[in-house]
């Protein structure tokens, strides 16, 4: 609220009624923000699909961060004696052709695929997101230039553009997050550029443009607040995905290399020695699904609950 020096009339301050109103609107506008986080809260609380995915995708952190206080052995502790052991209580998921603790090499394949998760979905969503954005604010040429660089990249299936990158530079971690951060990469920017598009003509922009605004701060104070909500949710569910394609990798040999444990290795272990004991591929396997089945319980609650559609047809 602000205040006038004095009224003529009555000698007293005079009150803005401009100010005071605005403050009144500012006011209003921020209890409404927090009533619709506190009612969106609600919703997923009360979303027993989106709990249980919180619930896996918690284990899965937690799981991989304490993965050295967890583990009962060194992931790459041999023990000859003991190879090919089923489940007991020295191994709780046995042991692989090498004696190793397989329970333990679980937990390690975890932070890998936390890693490649978190470092590939993160990194192909900034670089999308600034693609998607210039592509779609930008001119006509730049749109249709940086559409056939998309469509290019995602005409090559993963499995073929890994293979024909390994061929010339040989498996490593690194490869597989430069694949799947180049895969990622146009769908990211495809779904920034149709956002980018449906705002770019409406009021706001067009005041901003008509008072000099640039097109950086346009973009960054304007145009990425709502561009970024839906591709957040996209990421949450592209984390299985991205988590998979590691594992996947990593069984053909063209991923994670032994012996660095790793979810898609125990799985090709287990493949060669499964006439021996299943133990390997149901201990590979399962961490797997819970994986996929937690991050797409939870993107799917947080898509019915920010997708106003969703909403209103229940």
């Amino acid at each position: 609220m602000s205040v006038k020096p004095s009224d003529s009339a009555t000698g007293m301050p005079a009150i803005d009624s401009t100010g005071l109103a605005g403050d009144v609107r500012q006011r209003t506008v921020r209890e409404t923000a927090g009533r619709e986080r506190r009612e969106k809260l609600l919703l997923f609380l009360r979303n027993g699909q989106g709990m249980f995915g919180l619930i896996l995708i918690l284990l899965f952190f937690a799981s991989a961060i304490f993965a050295p206080w967890l583990a009962p052995y060194d992931p790459n502790q041999l023990d000859i004696p003991v190879r090919l052991s089923g489940p007991s209580w020295d191994h709780l998921a046995g042991t692989d052709q090498l004696g190793r603790d397989t329970f333990s090499r679980v937990l390690y394949g975890g932070r890998v695929a936390l890693k490649v998760a978190a470092i590939g979905v993160s990194v192909s969503l900034l670089i999308g997101v600034a693609l998607g954005m210039l592509a779609g604010y930008g001119p006509q040429w730049l749109d249709n230039l940086m559409l056939l660089a998309f469509d290019t990249v995602r005409a090559f299936p993963t499995i073929v553009l890994a293979l024909a990158t390994v061929a010339l530079t040989g498996p490593s971690l690194g490869m597989v997050l430069a694949i799947i951060i180049v895969t990622l990469i146009p769908q990211y920017a495809r779904m920034a550029r149709t956002s980018t598009l449906a705002i770019r003509s409406t009021e706001f922009i067009v005041a901003e443009r008509s008072l000099g605004a640039n097109t950086f701060r346009i973009l960054h104070r304007h145009v990425m607040p709502n561009v970024i909500g839906p591709l957040l949710i996209l990421a949450a569910m592209d984390v299985p995905v991205v988590v998979t394609i590691e594992a996947g990798l990593s069984f053909l040999g063209l991923g994670v290399l032994p012996p660095t444990a790793s979810w898609g290795t125990i799985l090709n272990e287990g493949y060669l020695t499964i006439r021996d004991t299943p133990s390997l591929v149901i201990a590979g396997g399962i961490p797997l699904v819970l994986t996929t089945l937690g991050f797409t319980f939870f993107g799917e609650a947080l898509r019915d609950i920010f997708d106003p559609r969703l909403r209103k047809g229940r």
